[in-house]
């Protein structure tokens, strides 16, 4: 038994990588791909039921899943759109629940509305994980891809305290005023746990600097350290997790070292790709054992699927019609915007003339917020989204790994349990396959692209312009001293002063492959060189003239400095 398992694992595993590799050649999402390959293989003669415990998912997948998503989204766009992403993830979602909950209790009248609404709560969280992926790959613009990472984080935590709630209501333990204080306790909870995890994990962590072996081994057990408290609080566990990740992801730019940033981004990358795409596979497998439970039973599987369509069919409505006021709001913000920014550019120029020779720290916080604003003013300008923009995000409502998890954790004793599940099956496997699989084609339809070549090229010049002047300020200083006190040698300031030089030529030529997609000259030749080094090193192995020691240092550096030049 043990023997069959370890082997399903490591064909598992085969599967997702060729998959994951193969989907990018051919511009579809990896998950479509593998959902429709999971669903062929259970239904091959002979395949055994395949059933996971939904304990399983809620509590050792999505954890990890939501770390990672959380811990690479950028904590400034995610507070820029908090009020959208926040309008998705919980208002949207309890739309979603009672619309389609209605629905339901009138099709099936004898569910009754507490368990029909338990079934909306469970079709109406959207898993961004394929509309993110076709995104990036088709060059979305950043702030369309962050509100759907931002929704796919938070509108699970609302689904979960939905359906704790409706399945109270099924026991006829329910009010109206309780509901929403366990909401609010579930929410202020569970960003506290995380809030304490992130802080505290972060702090640890950059007490072992330069030992990311040690440092990854601690993130690997954050998801976990966030969620389990908090879920034995009765708090949401997927806010904590979201909250440590977003703290932690905003942080280790500052407390972490950059080996340490390196292999932990990389490790993650790989667990990521293995949970999120096993999930997928998963519910393809599933399928049998769920079409199995219903089986003889009323009404039909036929019944069944079709009432799985008809909501999806009202969940595409009700997001779509969600949205016009949404984005709505969003263009007037625009406007707004739009308008204020030269009044407030002539007031912070004024006001740099007057304090910069006399400004005190209360002063200097000030201007950095109004600089903030002024950030948030041109950002909301030159990153507008229109109804192209709505569009996508209105057909980007694919379900996942909540959904597959949450209908199979409905209690047993529940009416029409078995085709509760398969309806959910129906809506999740229906909206992946059906959106993910068109949304490219929209995508391009639309004509939607990213940031404007030009502006993204001059703003990683100015980025780059940043950096230099605050670095040769800081070489410059008088306050400049080694750990004894004495100063730098003036060989050792001029050869940093060229080193930044380089650094900041680098970033500039790897802005230029992000604009093009393709490598500059200086890229090509780069990367060239790497190659003849690493081949240096290769003969040095292999004539056996050096210690393993020594080639194994040496191997390091060279494959960091190569991968700074690697293409994307």
């Amino acid at each position: 038994m043990i023997e069959e398992l370890a082997l399903v694992g490591v064909v598992a595993v085969l599967v997702i990588v060729a998959v994951a590799y193969f989907a990018q050649k051919l511009g579809v999402a990896a998950p479509v791909i593998l959902v429709l390959l999971g669903i062929g293989v259970s239904l091959l003669p002979g395949m055994p039921e395949i059933v996971i415990e939904p304990e399983w998912i809620l509590y050792i997948v999505l954890p990890p899943i939501l770390y990672s998503a959380a811990v690479n989204v950028p904590v400034i766009d995610f507070r820029r759109d908090f009020g959208t992403i926040g309008a998705l993830s919980v208002g949207l979602v309890i739309i979603s629940a009672f619309g389609t909950g209605l629905l339901l209790w009138w099709i099936m009248p004898d569910l009754g509305l507490p368990t029909a609404v338990a079934l909306g709560a469970v079709i109406s969280p959207p898993d961004a994980v394929a509309a993110t992926a076709i995104g990036k790959k088709l060059g979305l613009p950043p702030r369309l891809v962050t509100i759907l990472e931002g929704e796919g984080l938070v509108n699970d935590a609302t689904a979960l305290v939905l359906l704790r709630t409706s399945i109270a209501a099924m026991a006829g333990s329910f009010t109206f005023w309780g509901a929403l204080g366990t909401f609010a306790y579930a929410a202020f909870v569970g960003v506290a746990v995380g809030g304490l995890v992130g802080i505290s994990t972060v702090a640890v962590r950059s007490k072992i600097r330069q030992q990311p072996v040690l440092t990854t081994a601690i993130s690997f057990v954050v998801p976990f350290l966030a969620f389990i408290p908090a879920e034995e609080l009765h708090a949401s566990g997927v806010i904590a997790v979201v909250t440590a990740g977003l703290i932690t992801g905003h942080q280790s730019a500052r407390r972490l070292a950059a080996q340490d940033r390196i292999s932990e981004r990389t490790n993650w990358r790989t667990a990521q790709l293995l949970l999120e795409n096993g999930v997928f596979l998963l519910m393809g497998l599933e399928l049998t054992s769920v079409l199995h439970a219903v089986d003889q039973r009323d009404p039909s599987i036929g019944i069944t699927i079709l009432i799985g369509l008809i909501l999806v069919l009202a969940l595409l409505v009700m997001r779509i019609a969600f949205l016009v006021p949404v984005i709505g709001v969003m263009r007037r913000r625009q406007r707004r915007s739009a308008e204020l920014e030269p009044k407030l550019d002539r007031i912070l120029t004024r006001l740099d003339s007057a304090l910069a020779t006399d400004a005190s720290e209360k002063d200097r916080r000030r201007m950095q917020f109004a600089r903030r604003r002024q950030a948030d003013m041109r950002f909301r300008v030159q990153e507008g989204l229109g109804w192209r923009g709505g569009l996508v995000l209105g057909w980007s409502g694919m379900r996942g790994v909540v959904t597959l998890a949450a209908a199979q954790s409905l209690p047993t004793d529940t009416p029409h349990r078995a085709e509760l599940v398969l309806i959910a099956f129906t809506v999740a496997i229906i909206t992946l396959v059906l959106y993910g699989g068109t949304l490219p084609f929209l995508i391009k339809a639309l004509g939607i692209r990213g940031s404007d070549a030009k502006h993204t090229q001059r703003e990683f010049d100015r980025l780059s312009d940043h950096i230099a002047e605050a670095t040769i300020a800081f070489l410059d200083g008088p306050g400049l001293r080694r750990a004894n006190g004495e100063p730098f040698s003036a060989e050792a300031v001029q050869s940093e002063r060229e080193r930044v030089a380089r650094t900041m030529q680098n970033i500039r030529s790897r802005a230029v492959e992000q604009v093009k997609g393709a490598p500059t000259e200086l890229g090509e030749l780069r990367r060239l060189v790497a190659e003849a080094q690493q081949d240096a090193l290769i003969d040095a192995q292999e004539t056996g003239t050096f210690s393993s020691h020594t080639l194994e240092i040496a191997q390091q550096v060279m494959d960091i400095e190569a991968a700074r030049f690697r293409s994307h």
